[in-house]
């Protein structure tokens, strides 16, 4: 390989074998639902207003289209919030454009109604109702009485100047005859919008497949100018690959929230499909708030980040191994920073807003130790590399900052000794560590 080989040279890239290219609709969107459905989880703090204001202003920096903003029939205090941050949106002019839940009746309707002509602003309504036979059986449904209330809602909400989507809870348990009915009526009552969900997570990617390609074909015949979203759950661990299998079948929109928060075990992770939609080159934005986004929504919501969650976690670009970590050291030391960020990681820490970290543990080798030491303005010279080094294989984890800082503290580093200048010096001092029965 040459002296400066260009970057497609240092990834030979398996998702594009053969010039292959992710099939998708140009223009995708994304609709955040955080506020709506990921408040859902019985273990979600609802946020404060102003924290979810801030998480609006975070959708808008991230580039996000829409955003579901609440459940209007569970309350005042839904119908206050929905109101505040309608408001916003409108006063500070925002590109985001708000929904909101209703089921296909109007009585949920109607507060949305009111809500969208105090602010001055159309708020579209996601009109839901179950369409599986195990939904219509437990409710007691038939099909007839919800085509009755889908057209009833759907005519309802339009004639009121709302926009409207019609939503199909359960569509990834249900007939294809069933959703024909539902589909055709929603559309001719107005409907602009269909959406389509696995609503308890049951689907597979290869279901989505043989699911949209039936339903696009459905709505294309029904009306091609309606839209069509796909609305994700992640109950057998598939929400992310689903949306992304939907978004290869031509969906027009697609929903998720911030770390996957929701009912039971949640929805399609935003943050994750954002980096996923960034590297495959399906969207182009600046995810650099992607982190402070997580971050706000964890704290609002009462939901901690588990150190090893991708793209987010503590330890998603943190090593303290020391072959990882010397590969990175090394690409470092080419003053090429676009190396270093991907030499042993998937995705690039810059692209999210944070960076690559460096730890000491029992795994780790010199390297960590010279660097840990640069980057923080200390002379690594050689006893206090040995003493770090020989401390951090004697315990069974990770040595924190602090603990670092205390071995640093009680060595007398300013003493006349030769600053370490390479790493084979040191590479020579650790066969002999081996021999001692020290391992790197």
């Amino acid at each position: 390989m040459g002296e400066n080989p260009s970057e497609d040279a240092l990834i030979f890239d398996w998702n594009k074998f053969e010039d292959f290219e992710f099939r998708h609709k140009p223009g995708l969107e994304l609709d955040d639902e955080t506020l709506r459905d990921g408040l859902q989880s019985p273990s979600i703090t609802d946020p404060t207003i102003e924290e979810k204001i801030e998480l609006l202003e975070l959708m808008e920096d991230l580039g996000i289209e829409c955003a579901d903003i609440g459940l209007p029939a569970s309350g005042p205090r839904a119908q206050a919030d929905i109101t505040a941050m309608a408001k916003h949106l409108v006063k500070n002019k925002m590109k985001l454009r708000p929904n909101c839940a209703v089921r296909t009746v109007r009585s949920d309707i109607t507060p949305l109604i009111e809500i969208s002509q105090r602010v001055g602003m159309p708020i579209e309504a996601c009109a839901f109702i179950g369409s599986s036979p195990i939904r219509q059986y437990a409710e007691g449904w038939t099909l007839d009485k919800m085509i009755a209330l889908t057209e009833d809602a759907i005519s309802y909400g339009t004639e009121n100047g709302l926009p409207m989507m019609y939503v199909t809870e359960d569509t990834t348990r249900a007939d294809p005859e069933t959703l024909k009915k539902l589909y055709t009526a929603a559309i001719n009552a107005g409907a602009k919008r269909i959406c389509v969900c696995d609503t308890v997570g049951h689907v597979t990617p290869i279901g989505v497949h043989y699911l949209m390609k039936f339903v696009c074909g459905l709505v294309r015949d029904i009306n091609p100018d309606v839209k069509i979203d796909w609305h994700g759950h992640a109950d057998r661990g598939l929400a992310l690959p689903n949306t992304m299998a939907a978004i290869g079948q031509g969906v027009d929109r697609v929903h998720a929230t911030a770390l996957g928060v929701g009912e039971r075990v949640g929805n399609t992770p935003m943050d994750l499909l954002m980096i996923n939609l960034n590297l495959e080159g399906i969207i182009d934005r600046d995810l650099t708030k992607l982190a402070k986004y997580c971050e706000v929504a964890s704290k609002a919501c009462g939901v901690p980040i588990r150190a090893n969650y991708q793209g987010m976690g503590r330890d998603a670009f943190r090593t303290s191994t020391g072959v990882h970590a010397a590969a990175i050291i090394k690409a470092q030391n080419k003053g090429n920073d676009w190396l270093a960020d991907r030499v042993y990681s998937g995705v690039p820490a810059g692209m999210v807003g944070l960076k690559q970290i460096i730890d000491i543990g029992f795994m780790s080798g010199v390297s960590n130790i010279v660097y840990w030491l640069k980057l923080r303005g200390i002379e690594p010279d050689q006893k206090l590399v040995d003493e770090i080094f020989k401390a951090a294989k004697q315990h069974n984890r990770v040595l924190t900052d602090e603990e670092v800082e205390q071995l640093v503290k009680f060595h007398s580093y300013e003493s006349e000794k030769s600053p370490v200048d390479t790493i084979p010096e040191w590479d020579r001092e650790i066969k002999t560590d081996r021999k001692n029965g020290d391992s790197k």
